[in-house]
């Protein structure tokens, strides 16, 4: 593995979080939102989460579990969330060769199992017994569904919790409640009976010792409770959604470890890309045709982009082709960092030696 602290080290971690706060849909706000994470937690947030990975699947024998799932208009879920937990799954299976249960609410399965599909992977219905053993010749991923009702979601969570007995859990892109125990778009739309209670899944989870990571864009995602008094003081809607009685949408659950990006599945590709890099996995990253295909299949299986709210192939407005030359840039400065590239005298560097 790269080492931490070492000149490689540093300026991959440098340049994959300044991809993440690029300001490339011109809503403004990433950037506050970056500052104020950096006074709670300083450093490199995605390789700061990636070693959290690898250190928690090292230590632990169970699945990662990624809680994912935005309702927009009428309940339909956005593209937003699911298509960054799929490739995180796949990450951790081409890297670290274990498996993930991906949590969707009951309405959404047939979307996240397309979502899995256009990412390359396998999705399986998580066995009754709760034990996942390994496939040979696959890449399996696990959906597990949830209730929206508060103790049927309870019950499915309980049983992941104590007897699938998870790694580590990772929620992205997914409704946090504010201090009220109320669910809100970051407009301030309530999503009272659209969303299924998963923040008390991770309180339960952190008192089992389960280390957390959350992926958000706005501060309405479960895990930005980390900056939420920060959040109040920046964005009026945090502080009040302008419905009596309701507060405002800010997220009141942290996470042990919070990654922001411009857009939450960017932030997915950030933790992709640190694991990446430090398992010195080049495969771990996957193409940006890839990622494509992956949008247009959560599209065409009742997924929504969350700024056009339609389904269109685009995720917060950016299209699926602007996608592939992001996502493209992106791996191609990595590999360059690391040293893959053409130099003057015609030949391709050595990464090795840039490790020191």
């Amino acid at each position: 593995m790269i080492s931490s602290g070492s000149n490689l080290y540093n300026k991959l971690s440098n340049v994959i979080d300044d991809f993440m706060v690029l300001d490339y849909t011109g809503v403004g706000n990433i950037g506050p939102i970056y500052d104020a994470l950096q006074k709670k937690q300083q450093g490199p947030m995605c390789m700061k989460a990636a070693e959290a990975v690898i250190a928690q699947v090292g230590e632990r024998a169970g699945p990662v579990v990624i809680v994912t799932g935005f309702p927009e208009g009428g309940g339909v879920p956005e593209t937003d969330g699911p298509v960054g937990a799929a490739f995180i799954a796949r990450a951790i299976f081409l890297g670290l060769q274990r498996e993930s249960v991906i949590v969707v609410d009951e309405d959404w399965r047939d979307m996240m199992y397309a979502t899995c599909r256009g990412a390359g992977l396998t999705p399986l219905p998580l066995p009754e017994s709760g034990i996942i053993t390994p496939i040979p010749y696959l890449r399996p991923v696990y959906v597990a569904t949830v209730p929206k009702d508060d103790a049927g979601c309870a019950k499915v969570c309980d049983f992941l919790l104590d007897t699938v007995d998870p790694s580590l859990l990772i929620a992205i892109e997914r409704p946090g409640c504010n201090d009220r125990g109320l669910y809100h778009g970051l407009g301030g739309r309530p999503l009272d009976g659209l969303v299924a209670d998963m923040d008390s899944f991770f309180h339960k989870g952190r008192r089992k010792g389960l280390v957390s990571i959350g992926i958000g864009d706005g501060g309405n995602e479960l895990g930005m409770g980390m900056i939420a008094d920060e959040l109040r003081q920046l964005f009026p809607k945090a502080r009040d959604t302008g419905v009596p009685a309701r507060g405002g949408v800010a997220a009141q659950t942290a996470t042990d470890i919070l990654i922001v990006a411009n857009v939450s599945n960017w932030g997915a590709t950030g933790l992709v890309a640190a694991l990446s890099c430090l398992l010195e996995n080049q495969a771990v990253f996957h193409e940006a045709e890839l990622e494509v295909r992956c949008i247009e299949a959560c599209v065409a299986n009742g997924g929504v982009d969350g700024m056009f709210m339609g389904p269109e192939p685009a995720t917060d407005g950016i299209a699926a082709e602007e996608w592939r030359g992001l996502l493209h840039t992106f791996r191609m400065t990595i590999q360059r960092c690391l040293g893959f590239t053409v130099g003057w005298q015609g030949t391709m560097g050595d990464w090795r030696q840039s490790r020191a």
